[in-house]
């Protein structure tokens, strides 16, 4: 089983997902089913059908998730801030146009492009892994060759 790589914030929001689709979600769906049984022969009834199939769909859904907490490794930021790595705050300088970036380097649930937190596994997230300030990294994008300088790394991630 791989690895799911969550800050404590970020496991507890898998965690309240999952008590809503076991406690509220799956209350719901198993009245959707009583209400439709209730209404007589199930051989043909639509409504019935369909309530299972949400019942399924819920079911599985609820499983999927309890698998990858199960496979969470909670991470904490590293105090070095001489190199970029997981929960590090950096400033880039894009010198393809000139622009400066901030971002924090999250995991793949935590991404909030709005706010400057971008994967730690996407190309730029990766490209920028290990390196120090004052580095150059050549990041291969959907658009082309993004030419990235390391202005400053901080370990100032907020759970």
């Amino acid at each position: 089983m791989s690895k799911t790589y969550v800050t404590k914030s970020g496991l507890q929001k898998l965690e309240d997902e999952l008590h809503h689709l076991m406690t509220v979600e799956n209350k719901q769906a198993l009245e959707m089913l009583k209400e439709a049984r209730d209404k007589g022969d199930i051989s043909e009834n639509a409504e019935y059908e369909s309530a299972k199939a949400y019942h399924e769909s819920l079911s599985a859904k609820i499983s999927a998730l309890q698998i990858k907490i199960k496979s969470c490794e909670i991470i904490y930021p590293d105090t070095n801030t001489t190199k970029i790595s997981m929960l590090s705050s950096v400033k880039v300088k894009n010198h393809n146009n000139g622009q400066v970036f901030d971002w924090t380097l999250v995991p793949e649930n935590e991404i909030d492009i709005k706010n400057g937190k971008i994967s730690f596994n996407s190309p730029i997230g990766s490209g920028l892994l290990g390196k120090k300030i004052g580095e150059v990294v050549d990041v291969k994008v959907p658009s082309g060759l993004m030419k990235l300088e390391v202005l400053e790394i901080s370990q100032d991630y907020k759970f």
